[in-house]
């Protein structure tokens, strides 16, 4: 697995929800304390959390097989999350293909091969 999946459909589901808080498409929400601004924040706030997988992905280069195999559960966790809400839009034309892969199956081969779409 590559920060650069990380990077992909981090980008993806963020070009999903940044309209949803954009005053400029006539949006109120986001920013209140209605139940539906608290869920945009939070949906946010759990794929910007998801996300944050550079520094395990840097560590596990050097790690031993213990800490490799936390940090490999670490970064699985992490990726489903987000496969999880990228596959609310698996219906739009950005959506890839490699967003629908469990991390095992990104394992097997490199970033530049998972950009197809």
């Amino acid at each position: 697995m590559d920060v650069q999946h990380f990077e992909r459909i981090t980008a993806f589901i963020e070009a999903r929800l940044t309209p949803l808080f954009d005053e400029a498409t006539g949006s109120e929400r986001g920013f209140a304390m209605d139940d539906t601004s608290r869920a945009l924040r939070a949906l946010r706030n759990a794929v910007l959390e998801a996300s944050a997988v550079r520094g395990l992905l840097e560590k596990r280069a050097t790690a031993d097989a213990a800490l490799g195999r936390v940090i490999d559960q670490s970064v699985e966790h992490h990726w489903d999350v987000l496969r999880g809400v990228a596959r609310q839009w698996e219906d739009h034309a950005d959506f890839r293909s490699e967003f629908k892969r469990h991390a095992w199956e990104l394992e097997a081969e490199p970033a530049a091969v998972a950009v197809e779409g």
